[in-house]
């Protein structure tokens, strides 16, 4: 029986995550319904992707009986709201990053998710990745000796985007960007998080950050040197150093194709979709939805590939990393 899926919010995210699920067979997802703030807009989506049913509110997507999962596609300041809408209606939950705007609110979600039984996954898609599976399994085995150093840096031109810029959006790139370099080093040197964090950044004129500069100190002399950018584009490539080698998981190492180890050189190809993508790789959206739709087939409440102990660990170093840049929202 196919996953029912609902969308919330008509932007670019939700058009390149439908565009992505239209790769998967017809009996393993559907998209139902999709609901924005403006009946239009959710018409007019929902006209171009072949969906049954446009809302113009989120509620009427929480009431609709045949949803089973929502994708949360919205701006960063409602997702706290909309997911809690959504759990309350009995709803599983996929929400873009990050999960909600500090740990806060974070912990309050998934405590919600865990008192429903409902499955909740912070929609970091860079592990449901072949390549991170390739890279998981490398640590495993090894290969490159001790891992003593993490470097990875994301930089695009996105200082001038709405979503980005504005305080009252949730912008600034310590939750936009910073989610996958923390998440790159994380997977490496995690679970437990760093026992020491050192941030600077550069601070526009709404108060947010464009850019930030990371240091995370972990136990057994391991060190994460991590880098965002919004006014430069940076190679975007992510590195682990070990004692015997280096792996490189090439740009866009958060949606990535290509990962080389010292033995061989490893590429997987996404893809083609009947509509073009807004963003690089996003074909590869397809991963975390397989991902979800697998935890909710053996009644999984979380995935092991991102966890909620892991969101809690992430909120946990962007509430840092912000209070040493400078960055405070009024949610805080």
């Amino acid at each position: 029986m196919a996953t029912h899926w609902g969308i919330v919010s008509a932007g670019k995210i939700s058009h390149d995550f439908v565009t992505a699920l239209s790769t998967l067979p017809s009996d393993e997802h559907q998209v139902i319904a999709v609901a924005a703030q403006q009946l239009e807009r959710a018409e007019q989506f929902a006209s171009e992707h072949k969906i049954p049913k446009a809302y113009g509110s989120y509620e009427e997507l929480a009431r609709d009986p045949n949803v089973e999962v929502v994708y949360i596609g919205n701006i960063n300041t409602q997702h706290f709201e909309v997911g809690k809408l959504m759990l309350k209606a009995g709803k599983h939950i996929l929400c873009e990053k990050p999960l909600t705007l500090n740990l806060k609110q974070t912990k309050e979600l998934v405590a919600l998710a865990k008192q429903k039984k409902l499955f909740l996954m912070e929609a970091i898609w860079s592990r449901c990745f072949p390549v991170y599976d390739v890279l998981r399994k490398e640590l495993e085995a090894g290969t490159v000796g001790e891992v003593l150093q993490v470097i990875a840096n994301l930089g695009v031109l996105n200082a001038h985007v709405d979503r980005v810029k504005l305080k009252e959006m949730g912008g600034g790139n310590i939750l936009n960007l910073g989610v996958y370099v923390l998440q790159f080093a994380q997977l490496v040197f995690g679970p437990s998080p760093p026992e020491n964090v050192v941030a600077a950044g550069q601070i526009n004129e709404n108060g947010v950050d464009y850019s930030s500069s990371i240091i995370l100190k972990y136990q057994g002399g391991k060190t994460a040197t991590l880098t965002t950018h919004g006014k430069v584009q940076l190679p975007n490539n992510a590195y682990v150093v070990g004692t015997k080698g280096i792996i490189k998981v090439s740009s866009p190492f958060w949606c990535p194709t290509v990962i080389t180890t010292p033995e061989k050189k490893s590429e997987f190809h996404l893809p083609t979709a009947s509509k073009p993508f807004f963003f690089p790789n996003s074909a590869g959206l397809r991963y975390e939805a397989m991902e979800v739709r697998r935890c909710i087939g053996e009644g999984l409440l979380e995935s092991p590939k991102i966890s909620h102990a892991e969101s809690l660990v992430l909120a946990t170093l962007q509430d840092e990393i912000r209070r040493q840049v400078g960055v405070v929202y009024n949610q805080d």
